[in-house]
């Protein structure tokens, strides 16, 4: 083979692979796992060359030695791409030096001091193989060790068998990973169950996602935006079945090659994919008291070319009633009051469907293609009594409302990228186009009441429809500078076009029908362009320390209109977006981090859009076109450590923002914003740039294996938030808290059992709080069919019939309290079914776009 050399792209850590991948058996993983192991020995952070402890005998500046080599699998000939080669000591055992192979199965390592070391060469899906008495005699030695075979773990499976042990959450540098598919309770739910385990985040029944008490967060797809997600997060993911979720990163501290997302961060639901040679496939399916789902899952490759596609069904129910009364405070000293109450039904489904396709042109160029598609509806059906008393008059109905509400998606994604001659050395194109298409449409009848009877004095309807377009195309590019260096840059460019149609027809009764009511309707455009460019820098301080610093510059226009009137509304702005990121690894199981960034967050459609759902004329929600972005300084401290089989991760952090997006109420005359003759006052509640909000917490994260059998995963997070606006001269602060912990018990025969508790204290709102809540899931799984199926049988909130949610509004004109009750006590069996043959094919990575800016919303009903 040809001895022209290449650095070393990686150092190699014995202890910590194993710690982390170990299997009871010879047994081949999945190439996700693959990926992550050969990830954690190639990230920038360890990029550099492993030199001796200081001295070691060894350590030398002036060494000129090589090792050179080649691996290759043992039966095909064919080059095992990514292996890991680690140079040792060959008394000590010391690692020395290490490398990554190239996808020719080649490596080479420099600078190695005479000495005698044994080289070992492993990849995950093969045995390991370790050439003792490697010598050089002097310190410009080349020795070349030739082809290096390795062989498979297992030959032919007809199924794919995993044993090896990977923590249900795992912290890694700039992330927290929550590996949901360990996770025994999540079979038969959706995205909304799943994410309310994970550290650091909590969801309310309505959807309302947050990140360490903040909803300024950034909801991906495996890595890159979805239309799904584009227009009500809160509904969104209950289209995504928990079955079909690998895993969920929480990443509280972006850099620069990040688009300049919010304050809190980013959460990426990676869904389960394949890189294995051959054919496989799943069907899952289950049935519960609140829904029902069924899925199918079909993966091939062969050669260069690799297919996969799922399409599925699922359904869900709601049952719920809500009581709430408000007070207004009137000139000379007077009040009125509404009371409300009713019950309502939630019940919805849809049908999704994934096609993607990734083809290896050459062995240097790679082409991925996918497309994902989904329909999803659902209908609220509700009763509502409203009485409201004013000093000298009583205003009594009832109204028979039926919201029913859809999207259609769409996501087409496009990515090429271009392996270059050095390792690590990376050119990449992407493009990116989504849709959302939604309706949201009511019809409401109003009934009055006399001794005798009762009549319907009022009809309603409303209609609107909204389109939420992307387009995005980005380009990378990764230049490794040496083997401790790396030089990142980057461009991109994010096309929106948001459209939202609304109108509202009435029908008084008085013989002429539904008649549009032109004040009520309206066509807006709104256009977001945004134009970014990105530049870090990684690079290491001896040893221990590592660094990325970068800058992110974006320019944003904004164009958008009320096509009725003509009100136009026309900005740009540009953000400089800095970010710091410094790693010490204090010893080989202890690491303290430390970052700073700011952050840019648009407010999404949700927040923007102007259409005035009236189906509750007392109590309305309205967006607001004129928002500006937020900007956050953002500040974290972690430390963590491994302690014997357990790990446990400290994070103290810092956030700001002084022109946060709130949610504001105040009563006004109903005349004053719907066209009647009405002085009676309503709840308006919108959104403005009015607030300052800060953030100071503590996050503690970890999990143990006090017995082989039981694995404790548990985490904390406390925090203090303080909200404060100078503009409507309110303030409002608190010490707040969520937490949750998993148990799990691996039993004989197949089976196993977990229990999952939720904690979430009451949360500070601008001009009030909102209760917290618990939550409790029991589930019980066997294995059957020599571990090709399982049957999961989970109970969510056995101790609970009820979930009870309250929240309290306050102004000096006005006090409102709310009460929702849900029915949660959910009794759930699954089945899922794996089959297929497969082999081990080393995984190459594929890019995807990442739109992370935007400020989303939802669960507002």
């Amino acid at each position: 083979m040809t001895d022209t050399p290449y650095p070393a792209s990686g150092l190699f850590s014995a202890p910590f692979l194993s710690r982390k991948t170990s299997t009871s058996r010879p047994c081949l993983l999945v190439p996700t796992l693959a990926l992550l192991a050969q990830l954690a020995v190639a990230a920038p952070a360890r990029a550099q060359t492993l030199a001796a402890p200081a001295g070691s005998s060894i350590a030398s500046a002036a060494a000129k030695g090589r090792l050179l080599g080649s691996v290759v699998h043992e039966k095909t000939g064919a080059p095992v791409e990514f292996a890991t080669v680690a140079l040792l000591e060959q008394t000590t055992g010391n690692t020395v030096d290490g490398a990554i192979c190239d996808d020719q199965g080649r490596f080479v390592l420099t600078k190695v001091k005479a000495g005698l070391y044994k080289v070992t060469v492993s990849f995950v899906g093969y045995q390991p193989r370790t050439v003792e008495n490697v010598a050089f005699n002097t310190n410009e030695s080349v020795v070349d060790l030739g082809v290096v075979k390795l062989a498979p773990s297992v030959q032919q499976l007809g199924e794919v068998k995993v044993t090896g042990e990977r923590e249900l959450v795992e912290n890694k540098v700039d992330r927290i990973v929550y590996n949901a598919e360990k996770d025994l309770s999540n079979a038969g739910g959706t995205a909304s169950d799943v994410l309310q385990k994970v550290p650091l985040l909590s969801v309310d029944l309505n959807g309302n996602l947050q990140l360490r008490g903040s909803t300024n967060i950034r909801v991906l797809v495996n890595n890159k935006p979805s239309s799904i997600l584009a227009s009500n997060l809160a509904d969104a993911l209950k289209q995504i079945p928990a079955d079909q979720i690998k895993s969920v990163e929480v990443i509280t501290s972006p850099s620069a090659k990040y688009d300049a997302e919010g304050s809190a961060g980013i959460v990426n639901i990676n869904l389960k994919k394949n890189n294995l040679e051959g054919v496989n496939g799943s069907v899952n399916t289950s049935l519960g008291t609140r829904g029902a789902f069924a899925s199918g899952t079909v993966n091939s490759r062969q050669g260069k070319l690799g297919l996969n596609t799922n399409v599925g069904t699922n359904l869900f129910l709601n049952l719920a009633r809500n009581q709430s009364r408000r007070t207004d405070f009137l000139p000379g000293g007077q009040q009125s009051t509404l009371e409300q109450r009713g019950d309502f039904t939630n019940f919805g489904g849809g049908y999704f469907g994934q096609l993607g396709l990734d083809y290896d042109l050459t062995p240097k160029d790679a082409l991925n293609v996918s497309v994902r598609g989904n329909v999803f509806n659902f209908t609220n059906s509700r009763a509502q009594f409203t009485r409201f008393v004013l000093p000298t008059v009583q205003d009594e109905y009832n109204r028979e409302i039926e919201n029913q509400n859809g999207s259609h998606n769409l996501d087409l994604n496009f990515g090429y990228t271009r392996t270059l001659p050095r390792p690590r050395q990376e050119l990449s194109f992407l493009a990116l186009y989504t849709v959302n298409n939604g309706q949201t449409n009511y019809d409401l009848d109003q009934q009055r009441y006399t001794d005798v009877s009762s009549y319907i004095d009022y009809r309603e309807k409303g209609r609107n429809d909204n389109r939420n377009q992307e387009t995005t195309f980005q380009t990378d590019y990764v230049q490794p500078l040496d083997s401790t260096k790396t030089l990142e840059i980057g461009v991109k460019s994010i096309l929106r076009n948001v459209r939202s149609n609304y109108s509202i027809e009435a029908d008084s009764l008085n013989g002429r029908g539904f008649e549009l009511v032109p004040s009520r309707s309206n066509q807006f455009r709104y256009d977001q362009n945004v134009y970014a460019g990105y530049l870090t820098y990684g690079f290491a301080v001896g040893k221990t320390l590592t660094f990325k610093v970068g800058g992110r510059l974006e320019h944003t226009r904004i164009d958008g209109d009320f096509m009725s009137d003509q009100a136009r509304l026309q900005t740009d702005y540009t953000n400089l977006v800095p970010s710091v990121q410094a790693a010490w690894d204090v010893t080989k199981d202890q690491k303290i981090k430390l970052s700073y960034n700011r952050r840019i967050q648009r407010p999404s459609i949700f927040y923007l859009n102007p259409y005035i759902n009236t189906s509750n004329p007392r109590n309305v929600l309205v967006g607001n076109p004129g928002l500006d972005a937020e900007l956050t300084d953002a500040y974290e401290l972690g430390y963590n450590t491994y302690i014997n089989k357990s790990s446990i991760t400290f994070s103290g952090y810092w956030r700001q923002t002084n022109n946060a997006i709130e949610a504001i109420a105040r009563t006004v005359r109903a005349q004053d914003v719907l066209p009647i003759a009405d002085t009676t006052r309503l709840l308006y509640t919108t959104f403005q740039n009015v607030a300052r909000n800060a953030t100071y917490g503590l996050s503690v994260s970890g999990s143990t294996k006090p017995l082989p059998k039981w694995n404790l995963t548990a985490n904390v997070n406390i925090y203090y938030m303080w909200l404060r606006s100078q503009a409507l001269n309110l303030e409002n602060g608190g010490l707040m808290h969520n937490a949750n912990i998993t148990s799990s018990w691996e039993f004989d025969k197949g089976w196993s059992a977990q229990f999952t508790g939720l904690f979430n204290s009451r949360r500070v709102q601008l001009q009030g709080l909102a209760s917290g809540y618990r939550s409790y899931n029991l589930a019980v799984k066997k294995e059957i069919l020599d571990k090709k199926g399982s049957f999961t049988l989970a109970v969510i909130n056995p101790f609970n019939r009820l979930l009870i949610f309250r929240n309290d509004l306050a102004s000096d004109q006005f006090t409102y309290t709310d009460n929702s009750y849900f029915r949660n006590r959910i009794l759930r069996i699954s089945f899922n079914y794996q089959f297929g043959k497969l082999e081990n094919r080393p995984a190459r990575p594929k890019k995807s776009i990442r739109n992370d800016d935007q400020k989303e919303g939802g669960g507002q009903g």
